[in-house]
């Protein structure tokens, strides 16, 4: 029979071991979509309706027995393949790199050390360690079993839990009473969940060889819905494919019934559709997204809800755990009570625990599990492994034979433990003060009297545990923990320190627009004193949960718009809390780890789950996941979230504007019969302009100064506000308007159509340029702009400026082109008018001082 002793003598795999196993059976992990290889982009792409329209640009021309011209667009045909197969291979590669970050970590024993690694490296034959809240990642045979129960509902059905045995005992785990625990075998499964104890599994079967593998292979064909955001964009999409389609059709007739010219006709219709198609929306949308989830992923956030990025900027209440979240969640003891007289006890000093006091140290760390997590208990076994460990002891050599863990009913926890001879049985226990003293039976005078002693320990930031025993035979063994007669032995005090960064990170979200509450388990004095600390706004305005349990839904909402402090909350409460913040209009992002927190970070807008010491069902409830539990990544993830957001809507903003002169000039000389500017090659050279530009250059494009001192973005509040819209739309209508002078104003002075072709493709190009480096920044100017490093906007700048160049005075490519020989002042005048085109737009953001769009 495996015991907790024992489990500290389990080696488990090597390295070498486990890396050789996982080499020969694979991750595990169960089916999924594949990522999209080359192949599979190349076929997309070619099912694109701007593809098509290429395409069939192309056959035109070879059927007009323009080879040159249809030579040219298969060159292009080839040069967009590449382009998109490296964005979609660059998104691919980030989903990929966070698939790997966001697999489940399992607690894995190797080498004889205790490491957590993701859930897909787990190999048969590890040797997992199983606790409370986790997901079991594979299936196995539980070589320990302490007090364990598995929610096997994913599989089976049943509601019920069931509780396991170890495989080593062959009988169920029976209590210290002698009653059994129930019947089951000690096979677990992958995807289950344990509700209850530890236990050593022993993995049997990985991947889709698992029982939950097998359902996996079932569901492989079941495709995900779309996203709100990616539905929107996709019918905003085919609203205006159909509009395209449909004008193409109309000058299509035009042409032919007009003009008698069907082949022009066919080509200036296929220009016009390739000019109005916005096919770079969900392209935008998919880059900026997968690589925004990638960038938060650097910062420690994982993303486990895309459209979270968006909610990200909207958030204007952050509730946040103190342990772990604020503090370093690091313990050390600090201060003893015993005996009425307080003792301090410096971790890092010389002085040992105090003789009177060894008791307390002794019978507190007798309550502690065998291999903690929680770090108080870590600092306790810690001080045991001083020296004050090298004293004798009473109880030295006893075997730990019974656990009662921490329960909702009582907030305390104990362990039985049995004399060498087996004849003695005492029983330690440690918890929360007022589950001490009910656990002592204190009459209200000793209590009152030892809560003074607890305020004066938490006053000073310090987390206060009670610890007392009790002693027994086994002729007199109670049935329940209630039923031993404890003695009150005293209290333990833990310093917690505030990690450094968290005072400056909370001084963020206030200039942000952003709320903090702080919600703890611990006193309201601990509390008040870590409020202090780091600058939290009312320290003293403190809601407790027995308060909260009394309060009514109407006076919570009106306490929550101020309060910034809830101590001594049990996690079911934090669902109150949000639901009481989300009523007042606020958009909530909420911080839980446990089990029970899971029901609030559902209801949160933002649910954040601890990504250290977080339960697999916290991070299945929520939406992000905190790789180091550090509340400055939370606020590092909300100022990332508002600069996605930000530039999604730059890019958007330029894509409207620059189809509005390329749209207007495939349609204005159609309707007054004048010569035709833009032609299909003319539409591909733009196109591999505003590509790379909306989908790199602007997902790379820094934040905005203020991006962090404006109020959030207001609840539901969509890309396309109608002042956002309108600017767009202006921008594109006031460059248009210079194109047309340009145009107009060829034509009127005598060029030949090559000419003003030549010199009307030049000021677009250029007008192109503009926009991009206009609308990098709707708050600063060009010239302020600048001075934010964007090498992928030097990349396509450069390379427009070079092909442009090219073409205008490359005969081969001018003949291609249809661009005829102008003089160099004219050229320059056209450029020019392509930057006036955007002045406008530069004044207005000089005019108004920054004032964000």
């Amino acid at each position: 029979m495996t015991t907790p002793a024992d489990i500290e003598t389990v080696t488990g795999l090597t390295e070498d071991e486990a890396a050789k196993r996982l080499a020969t059976l694979g991750y595990n992990e169960l089916p999924s979509s594949k990522s999209r290889g080359t192949l599979r982009i190349i076929l997309e792409v070619i099912q694109e309706p701007m593809f098509i329209l290429l395409v069939a640009s192309g056959l035109v021309y070879f059927v007009l027995g323009d080879l040159a011209e249809a030579a040219m667009l298969s060159g292009f045909v080839v040069l967009i393949i590449a382009i998109t197969v490296y964005q979609e291979g660059k998104t691919e590669r980030a989903l990929l790199a966070l698939k790997n970050l966001s697999s489940p970590r399992a607690l894995v024993i190797r080498g004889g050390e205790q490491r957590r690694i993701p859930g897909r490296e787990v190999v048969n034959g590890d040797m997992l360690i199983l606790s409370e809240g986790d997901r079991v990642p594979a299936d196995g045979i539980l070589r320990f079993a302490n007090n364990i129960t598995v929610d096997e509902s994913l599989l089976t059905g049943e509601s019920v839990p069931v509780r396991k045995v170890s495989a080593d005992t062959g009988t169920p785990d029976t209590d210290i009473e002698g009653h059994p625990g129930g019947d089951d075998q000690p096979v677990v499964y992958s995807g289950t969940l344990v509700v209850q104890g530890q236990g050593l599994l022993e993995v049997r079967s990985t991947g889709t060889r698992t029982e939950m593998g097998k359902i996996g292979i079932v569901l492989e064909s079941v495709e995900r819905d779309a996203t709100p955001l990616k539905r929107e964009i996709s019918r905003i999409v085919r609203v205006i494919a159909v509009v395209a389609l449909s004008l193409c059709a109309v000058i299509v007739l035009f042409y032919g019934f007009i003009r008698a010219d069907w082949i022009n006709g066919l080509l200036a219709g296929i220009t016009l559709a390739m000019a109005i198609l916005p096919e770079e929306f969900p392209v935008v949308l998919t880059v900026f997204l997968a690589l925004g989830a990638w960038r938060i992923s650097r910062k420690n956030v994982l993303t486990r809800q895309v459209p979270a990025i968006e909610t990200l900027g909207s958030a204007t209440v952050l509730a946040v755990d103190k342990t772990g979240t604020l503090t370093k969640n690091v313990m050390a003891v600090q201060a003893f009570f015993s005996r009425g007289t307080h003792y301090t006890h410096d971790p890092a000093g010389t002085n040992s625990v105090p003789d009177v006091c060894h008791e307390v140290a002794e019978y507190a760390i007798l309550a502690c599990k065998k291999d903690p997590f929680d770090p108080m208990e870590k600092a306790l076994l810690q001080l045991g492994a001083g020296d004050f460990g090298k004293t004798e002891h009473i109880h030295t050599n006893w075997e730990l034979v019974q656990e009662y863990p921490l329960s909702p009913a009582l907030l305390a926890m104990s362990n039985v433990w049995r004399s060498p001879n087996g004849s003695e049985y005492v029983i330690a226990a440690k918890g929360a003060p007022e589950a001490i003293t009910d656990l002592c039976h204190l009459a209200p005078p000793e209590v009152q009297a030892l809560a003074g002693h607890i305020d004066a320990m938490a006053a000073e930031g310090l987390r206060v545990l009670g610890v007392a025993r009790a002693s027994f035979s086994l002729a007199d063994l109670p049935v329940r923990q209630h039923a031993f007669t404890f003695e009150f032995l005293g209290l333990v005090g833990f310093a917690d320190p505030v990690r450094p960064s968290v005072a400056d990170a909370v001084g963020d979200c206030y200039a942000a627009g952003m709320r903090v509450i702080m919600i703890t388990g611990d006193y309201p004095l601990t509390a008040t004193h870590i409020a202090r600390q780091i600058g939290l706004e009312n320290p003293d305005m403190c809601i407790t949960g027995a308060e909260l349990a009394g309060m009514s839904e109407e006076a919570l909402r009106q306490q929550i718009r101020t309060v910034t402090i809830f101590a001594r909350v049990i996690p079911e409460q934090k669902l109150r809390i949000v639901n009481a913040a989300k009523a007042t209009g606020a958009v909530v992002a909420m911080t839980g780890d446990g089990v029970n927190d899971a029901p609030a970070l559902k209801a949160a807008d933002i649910g954040i789950a601890m990504g250290g010491r977080g339960t697999d069902v916290a991070r299945e409830a929520a939406s992000l996941v905190l790789v180091d539990d550090n509340f400055t990544s939370i606020v590092a993830a909300v100022r990332l979230g508002r600069r996605i957001f930000d530039n999604i809507k730059k890019a958007f903003a330029y894509i409207i504007s620059v189809h509005a002169p390329i749209a207007g000039m495939s349609l204005f000389p159609v309707f007054f019969d004048l010569p035709l500017v833009l032609l299909p090659v003319h539409i591909v050279f733009l196109e591999l302009i505003i590509d790379p530009a909306c989908s790199i250059v602007f997902e790379s494009e820094e934040e905005e100064p203020d991006v962090m001192t404006r109020p959030p973005r207001k609840a539901g509040e969509g890309l396309f506000t109608r002042q956002t819209l309108v600017l767009s739309l202006v921008q594109g209508v006031v460059v248009l308007a210079f194109v047309l002078v340009v145009y107009t104003g060829a034509l009127a002075r005598g060029f030949s159509e090559p000419e003003v072709r030549t010199l009307t493709f030049t000021t677009i190009v250029v007008a192109n340029l503009s926009l991009i480096l206009t609308n990098r920044s709707w708050s600063g100017t060009i010239l302020s702009s600048l001075r934010s490093p964007n090498r992928a906007l030097w990349w396509v700048v450069t390379g427009t400026i070079a092909c442009l160049l090219l073409v205008l005075f490359v005969p081969a490519l001018q003949a291609l082109f249809l661009f005829g020989a102008v003089p160099m002042p004219a050229l320059i005048l056209s450029a020019v008018a392509g930057i006036a085109g955007i002045a406008w737009f530069e004044v207005y953001k000089a005019v108004t001082n920054g004032r964000r769009c």
